[in-house]
C-alpha cells in the first residue's frame, strides 16, 4: 500500500455462504476491500486477475481445497500473507498449512477481533518489507547486491529477489563473515521466532544458497543452534 488512503485488498475464500458474508462485512466495516469466492478454483481465478495484500483461505472447499489453492498462490506470489481458516484442529493439517508458507492458522469458531489484529500485524510487516530499503549496495564476492532494487547481479545476469529473500540477504550481508542469530532474523522479517517461522526461514535460506552458488567464494553456513553466517572467502 503506497498510501494510507488506499485500502488493503483481501481475498476471502469460504464455501459457507453465511460465514463468508459475515466475515466480508466485518472486514469491510474495518476498512478493508474484500473479494469473496466460494471455492478454491474461483479463488485462484480471482488471484490471477487481481492484486491482493492478504488471503484468507478456508481449508475444506469444493473443486480445490485451501492447501492446493495456497500452493498455486505461492507459485504466483511467494510473499503474500496467507491465513488458513478451518474447523479442523488436527496437528497434521496445521503442519501442512505452515509448510505451505501460512502466516497463521485460525480455527473456527474464532474471535473476530483477534483475527483483525493478526491481519493488521501481518499487513504492517509486509508493508515494511516492501518499503524501499536504505540506499545501500553490497559487493558479495563477484555479486553486486542492490537491496533498494531487490537485484542480485553476477556476470551481467540479474535476478530479482522477493521481498523476504531480499530482506534476509540484506541482513546476512550486514553480518557478513559474522553470526546472524536466528532470533534476530525471525523477529525482524517474520515478526516472531516460532518454530513454524523458523521452518519458513529455512526455505528462504535454501533459495538464497541456490542463487549464490554461482560464486564459489560465497556460502551460507549453518551455525548449529545459533543462526547463519554469510561466508565470503574472497576477502581472505
Amino acid at each position: 500500500m503506497s498510501s494510507e488512503n488506499v485500502k488493503a485488498k483481501i481475498l476471502l475464500c469460504e464455501d459457507d455462504p453465511n460465514l463468508g458474508m459475515v466475515l466480508k462485512n466485518y472486514l469491510e466495516i474495518n476498512d478493508y476491500e474484500v473479494v469473496l469466492e466460494r471455492d478454491g478454483r474461483l479463488g485462484l481465478a480471482a488471484f490471477q486477475r487481481e492484486k491482493f495484500d492478504l488471503c484468507l483461505l478456508d481449508v475444506m472447499m469444493p473443486n480445490m481445497d485451501g492447501f492446493k489453492l495456497a500452493e498455486e498462490i505461492r507459485d504466483i506470489n511467494p510473499d503474500v500473507p496467507l491465513f488458513f481458516v478451518t474447523a479442523k484442529t488436527m496437528k497434521d493439517d496445521v503442519l501442512q498449512g505452515y509448510k505451505l508458507g501460512a502466516n497463521d492458522y485460525i480455527t473456527k469458531p474464532f474471535d473476530s477481533d483477534v483475527l483483525l489484529m493478526k491481519i493488521k500485524a501481518n499487513l504492517k510487516r509486509n508493508e515494511e518489507l516492501n518499503r524501499e530499503n536504505v540506499n545501500m549496495v553490497f559487493e558479495l564476492g563477484r555479486f553486486h547486491f542492490n537491496p533498494k532494487l531487490r537485484e542480485l547481479t553476477i556476470n551481467g545476469e540479474t535476478s530479482t529477489l522477493s521481498p523476504k529473500e531480499n530482506e534476509l540477504l540484506k541482513l546476512l550481508a550486514e553480518y557478513k563473515n559474522d553470526l546472524l542469530q536466528r532470533e534476530i532474523a525471525l523477529k525482524k522479517i517474520w515478526g516472531s521466532d516460532t518454530y513454524f517461522n523458523g521452518r519458513s526461514m529455512d526455505v528462504y535460506i535454501a533459495k538464497l544458497r541456490k542463487l549464490l552458488k554461482e560464486d564459489e567464494h560465497l556460502r551460507i553456513v549453518n551455525i548449529h543452534g545459533n543462526g547463519f553466517m554469510l561466508e565470503d572467502k574472497s576477502l581472505k
